[in-house]
């Protein structure tokens, strides 16, 4: 039994899809090698590993962009959550793994 042949439109869409979840996973990559290097500033300077404050901002932030960019809030909300808490799990391993230095700056 073979399969049906996919609609060329369809796999121009689908072309496309792998295209962009391409770019989310190269784009994912990029934001995480920036946050290892702000666990490791954090580390060093004896500052914790979750900033409350600046997830507030960053998820009121997220929610926006969403919104103007027609993506439903909610879920760019849940989608930042996990990957705040994804980053925090990071932050606390290099934390462990880190020296700090003797002094605390402010966050």
């Amino acid at each position: 039994m073979t399969e049906p042949e996919i609609p060329s439109d369809l796999a121009d869409l689908r072309r496309s899809i792998d295209n962009i979840d391409a770019a989310i996973i190269h784009m994912l990559a990029e934001r995480f090698r920036c946050t290892q290097k702000v666990g490791v500033l954090k580390a060093r300077r004896n500052l914790p590993p979750a900033d409350p404050a600046r997830e507030e901002q960053q998820i009121a932030r997220l929610r926006s962009l969403a919104h103007d960019a027609g993506l439903d809030p909610v879920f760019a909300e849940k989608f930042l959550a996990f990957v705040i808490a994804e980053v925090i799990h990071h932050h606390e391993r290099i934390a462990a793994a880190e020296p700090a230095s003797t002094e605390r700056t402010q966050p």
